[in-house]
C-alpha cells in the first residue's frame, strides 16, 4: 500500500511521516501493493486531526479523528479503518465474488467481527421522490438553508448536470459534481 501524506496548517516532516507510516503499517497486510492511501494531517485550533482515505478498486474506506495530539488521532483513525473492514468483510467478499473483478483486498487477513450487522439492518428505510430544478449553486445553498437540510440535490445551471450541495462540519459548503 502506498501512503501519500499531506499537511494542512502544519508541516509534514520526517518524524511525522515516520509516525504515520508506523501507525498504518498494520493496515498494509489487508491490501495489495497497488492500493493508495491519502492521509491528511491538520491543525484545528489547539487540536490536531487526521483524515485517512484508502482507495481500493471500487471501494473507499475513510476515517477521520481530531484529538489533543496527532498520535492519538492516528491511533483512532487506524482503529476505525480496521473496524470498518472487519464490519463489512462478508459483504465486500460477496460483492467482489459476484462481480468477477479481482479484489485488491486480502480478505483472509481481515479478522471476523462477531457482531456484524444483519443484512436487513442496512435496508432502505424510506423512499422519497422530488422534482429537481435548474438553479445556480448559490440558489441551491439558499434553498438548502431554507428547508433546514444538510444537503440539497439540484440541476446546475452552468453544467446542466445533477449536483449536490452539502453543509460541511466546518460550517462551509461543499459541492458534489458526479462524473458520468
Amino acid at each position: 500500500m502506498r501512503i501519500k501524506i499531506t499537511g494542512k496548517n502544519m508541516k509534514v516532516g520526517d518524524n511525522l511521516t515516520k509516525l504515520v507510516n508506523q501507525k498504518f503499517e498494520k493496515l498494509d497486510k489487508y491490501f495489495g501493493d497497488d492500493v493508495e492511501m491519502a492521509v491528511k494531517v491538520f491543525q484545528q485550533k489547539e487540536k490536531q486531526g487526521v483524515e485517512a482515505t484508502i482507495f481500493s478498486k471500487g471501494t473507499i474506506f475513510r476515517a477521520e479523528n481530531v484529538a489533543v495530539d496527532v498520535t492519538t488521532a492516528l491511533d483512532r483513525v487506524s482503529e476505525k479503518l480496521s473496524s470498518q473492514m472487519a464490519k463489512y468483510k462478508t459483504r465486500l467478499q460477496k460483492r467482489y465474488k459476484g462481480s468477477g473483478q479481482a479484489a485488491d483486498i486480502r480478505f483472509e487477513e481481515i479478522p471476523d467481527e462477531p457482531e456484524a450487522p444483519a443484512a436487513d439492518e442496512l435496508k432502505e428505510v424510506k423512499r422519497k421522490s422530488f422534482d429537481i430544478k435548474p438553479m445556480s449553486v448559490e440558489e441551491a445553498i439558499l434553498q438548502m438553508e431554507l428547508i433546514g437540510h444538510s444537503f440539497f440535490v439540484f440541476i446546475n445551471l452552468e453544467t446542466e448536470a445533477v449536483n449536490v450541495v452539502y453543509k460541511r462540519s466546518d460550517d462551509k459548503y461543499g459541492l458534489l459534481e458526479p462524473n458520468y
